[in-house]
């Protein structure tokens, strides 16, 4: 979605439009601030107002965030999305914190996505109006700041969860864009969700509408006994980043078009990577206006958008765990696929403390990748060509992790796993679509997409037939396949 004119822009603040909340930032000359389209202060002359459409290219004009509208709990949709795969990636790096540490510089980031660094740097400038240093800097200063107000935490971990290297420089930074330190921005703050003591509760703000029925059904369905439980509309699970483990807890908060995320974990600099797997797990970033528009042009698929709306298409939290739930649930039932689950958690997962646990049902993490490579005696009760599927996509992971990452390029990803021992067209789409976040993927031969296709149309079709119908629906096939999967269920 391109940015759109001043002339646009400027009627979507003068009328609060929600619609662009997350697409543009408004910087207002004559106060130095930059607000939300959404913020509730009175509404700037047109000529005081410069548009940017994205925080760290206002933060880099030398304005500071608004205090009122907040512009860190804004959706993170952005006019660059779906412009530049190159971008895309090296944005979901820089929020698993590719760019916080000393030795983590732009060349490195360049390189893991496959560009040089003159030109990584001209595509930020492009799309973001900034560079990929002052979008990090500016998403820890955002971070932090939604740490002062929504937890509890001491302003030396706020700094270490938020990439600050030093306490001291944290307080540089806010010294200089709030004019003020940040123990006073907590002192002004107001925190509405409480948490137990050694949690972390923080909001995550998403575009509405949102079908959180359907996504907590789609998780109850699948939930990993031992690893994952869906009870009491919130869902949690055990969690593991880096050789230490945890558990979260996920909330709707209808209202405030938020998910509620409490986390326990023992190391807070670990929190930005969690949140991020959280906004891709449950999918809050889609610009849903877009994509629901787009299928809607099929008369057909438009009468399952328009039953719902706010459909997302279900993530994971990792992708070795979902591509192995892939495997397990070849020519099985979704349930039978579930209990083989719970059985290689119970077997090959590391057991959990009770001092990480939100609740007793959580016992295990799931196993590693190297976990069930190595196995010594692996046995299931499956297959025996099942098993040894398994054992190759295990191994080929644990020999390379970016086997499981998204390279922009659907057929690439797709080809890279049908290279693996037992791995077919279905299995790849499958893991493209909820591993690694491919928006264009479609199982176009899953049995519950054609059930759900000749509901929606009336008519049976062939796998090979419905797959030349949902060109039409690219590049957000993923969600289309969520509709129809929905529909196989109603």
């Amino acid at each position: 979605m391109a940015m759109p004119s001043n002339a646009i822009a400027y009627k979507a603040l003068e009328s609060h439009d929600a619609r662009f909340d997350g697409l543009i930032y408004v910087a207002v000359k004559s106060t130095g601030i930059y607000c939300r389209p959404v913020c509730p202060a009175r509404t700037p002359k047109f000529e005081n107002c410069t548009f940017y459409s994205s925080a760290a290219a206002a933060q880099d004009a030398g304005y500071r965030p608004c205090l009122r509208c907040r512009p860190e709990t804004a959706p993170q949709l952005a006019a660059w999305k779906g412009t530049s795969n190159t971008v895309s990636r090296a944005m979901a790096m820089i929020a698993e914190g590719a760019l916080d540490g000393d030795d983590q510089t732009v060349d490195r980031l360049a390189i893991r996505v496959g560009v040089g660094e003159r030109q990584l740097r001209r595509l930020f400038l492009e799309h973001l109006g900034t560079s990929p240093l002052s979008v990090a800097q500016t998403r820890r200063v955002l971070f932090a700041k939604q740490l002062i107000h929504d937890t509890k935490l001491p302003m030396t971990e706020v700094a270490l969860a938020s990439g600050f290297n030093s306490l001291r420089r944290f307080n540089e930074v806010f010294q200089k864009l709030y004019h003020r330190p940040p123990t006073t921005l907590r002192r002004q703050a107001g925190r509405d969700l409480a948490a137990s003591e050694g949690e972390v509760t923080l909001q995550i703000r998403y575009r509405p509408p949102y079908d959180w029925e359907s996504m907590l059904a789609f998780f109850a369905a699948r939930a990993i006994p031992g690893v994952e439980l869906v009870e009491r509309d919130a869902y949690h699970r055990t969690v593991e980043l880096d050789g230490q483990v945890g558990t979260i807890r996920i909330r709707h908060l209808p209202r405030k078009n938020s998910l509620g995320v409490s986390i326990r974990f023992p190391a807070v600099q670990a929190l930005p990577a969690i949140v991020n797997r959280v906004r891709n797990m449950f999918d809050v970033d889609a610009n849903i206006d877009v994509i629901n528009e787009h299928l809607s042009r099929d008369r057909a698929m438009s009468r399952l958008v328009a039953r719902r709306a706010g459909l997302r298409v279900p993530g994971s939290w990792d992708r070795f765990e979902l591509a192995v739930r892939a495997v397990l649930g070849q020519q099985i039932s979704v349930a039978a696929a579930r209990i083989l689950a719970g059985k290689l958690a119970l077997a090959y997962g590391t057991e959990m403390k009770a001092t990480n646990k939100m609740h007793e049902a959580l016992t295990h993490v799931f196993p590693s990748a190297r976990a069930i490579a190595t196995a010594p005696a692996f046995s299931m009760n499956m297959p025996a060509s099942r098993v040894k599927t398994l054992q190759a996509i295990a191994s080929a992971v644990n020999a390379d992790a970016s086997l499981l990452t998204s390279s922009g390029d659907l057929n690439e990803a797709v080809s890279r796993l049908r290279a693996t021992y037992g791995i077919g067209e279905w299995t790849a789409q499958y893991i493209a679509l909820r591993a690694m976040r491919e928006t264009d993927a479609f199982p176009a031969a899953d049995i519950g997409i054609l059930r759900g296709a000749r509901k929606a149309f009336n008519e049976p079709l062939t796998s090979k037939q419905l797959l030349q119908r949902s060109d039409q629906w690219s590049p957000w096939r993923a969600y289309a396949a969520q509709h129809l999967w929905a529909a196989d269920l109603d």
